[in-house]
């Protein structure tokens, strides 16, 4: 392509990335939250900080913590925030009230339900199916919960879990968002699998909750977990969530049943009684200051549907990799994330050489994504606060940095 074909090229589609700026309905989010000059394509790893949280976290630490002190437990709401904060996480993930706890990480949460989801499965069930190319933790999780529990892993692909499904598979536990490559996985159709094979399905949403529709309720889930720190934005070691359908409460059984999960917690009596709904979910006191600036995080929230997202989010991606193609130089980049809506997180993963000094360089550049070693550049869009001319300038940053490594 000649230079004046080029320059064309780059002016109509940062003219289309304006008129899609200036019609996009959640533009106004941006607004909400602390950004720079620059583009943050990270926010599949860390959100970025809503405007408003210091102010609030301030009170909790000042007047909360500060001035009222013990009497914050009742007076402030802090013993009920668990299920509180979970009851707003609820609708961004498709479930009602009641069935969402917060706190303790991601990887506790993992343990939890596989553990439970095996006591549920009942005796003769002695598999655990757990994505083969799920993010490590997971799988190191489910293996220890496989050890504790005489199971036996099955390390599959989620895509050939029907096959593997069998009268001996317990739990499957799956990614609905593959974290390498933006790939969406199928979880109404993988959880009727699990089910008409009489086993519990257990969906981990971390790269899934916030960006786009998940439907917990709708799909029959019957265990989930996620992380607040991306899409939520609930900031660094934001407490994780846990997801306990209704159907499931009453047989639920924690493998770490902590005081804060008693029946009644403040009687301190020796032996064990669960209580009621997703409080069994708790284990120790909840981390109140990181659970409250979650609170505070999520009302940027209020108002946004997730079908609204979740359209902004796609038409986010397929015009950054519209900008890629048009851009940056055949052959040094492959697109590893599936074209396919329905296959399609909110992210972009790219397969180039020597990525990891080419993400060095974009973000000395001012663009901020990461990388999967050895090859992959992740780009995280957040459509609460990304834009499209946010994509346009990402993509043109590239293939600056990519025709400048060529020079080199």
């Amino acid at each position: 392509m000649s230079e004046t074909a080029t320059a064309t090229a780059t002016e109509a589609l940062r003219e289309r990335a304006l008129k899609l700026d200036a019609a996009d309905p959640l533009a106004d989010r941006r607004e909400l939250f602390a950004l720079d000059d620059g583009v943050y394509l990270d926010g599949n790893s860390l959100g970025a900080l809503p405007a408003h949280v210091p102010a609030r976290v301030q009170d909790v630490l000042t007047r909360q913590w500060g001035e009222l002190r013990i009497r914050s437990w009742d007076e402030s709401g802090w013993w009920t925030a668990p299920e509180r904060i979970g009851d707003r996480i609820a609708p961004l993930v498709g479930a009602a009230a009641g069935q969402i706890v917060v706190g303790d990480s991601t990887s506790v949460n993992v343990f939890k339900a596989v553990v439970a989801g095996a006591r549920i499965a009942g005796e003769g069930r002695d598999e655990i199916l757990v994505d083969a190319t799920t993010f490590p933790t997971d799988g190191y999780i489910a293996a220890s919960a496989a050890r504790l529990t005489g199971h036996r892993i099955v390390p599959v692909a989620p895509a050939d879990v029907p096959a593997a499904l069998g009268p001996r598979t317990a739990v499957v536990l799956l990614n609905h968002v593959d974290y390498r490559s933006g790939r969406l996985h199928d979880l109404p159709g993988l959880t009727a699998a699990v089910h008409a094979a009489g086993a519990v399905a257990v969906w981990d949403l971390c790269h899934s909750a916030g960006a786009l529709p998940v439907g917990l309720d709708e799909h029959g889930v019957d265990l989930a977990v996620g992380c607040t720190y991306k899409y939520l934005n609930g900031g660094p070691g934001s407490p994780a969530y846990l997801y306990v359908a209704e159907r499931h409460q009453a047989a639920f059984d924690s493998p770490l049943p902590g005081w804060n999960s008693h029946a009644d917690p403040f009687g301190m009596a020796p032996d064990y009684a669960p209580a009621d709904g997703s409080a069994r979910g708790r284990v120790g006191t909840p981390d109140i200051v990181s659970m409250l600036t979650l609170e505070a995080a999520l009302d940027v929230w209020d108002g946004v549907e997730a079908d609204a997202v979740r359209a902004k989010s796609l038409a986010l991606t397929d015009f950054f990799l519209e900008c890629v193609e048009a851009y940056v130089p055949a052959g040094r980049v492959t697109s590893v994330t599936p074209a396919a809506h329905a296959e399609r997180g909110s992210q972009v993963a790219l397969r180039c050489d020597d990525a990891e000094s080419v993400m060095r360089r974009l973000i000395e550049r001012g663009v901020v994504g990461d990388l999967r070693r050895p090859d992959v550049l992740r780009f995280g869009f957040t459509p609460l606060y990304v834009g499209f001319a946010d994509a346009e300038r990402a993509a043109r940053v590239l293939a600056e940095v990519l025709v400048g490594e060529r020079a080199a």
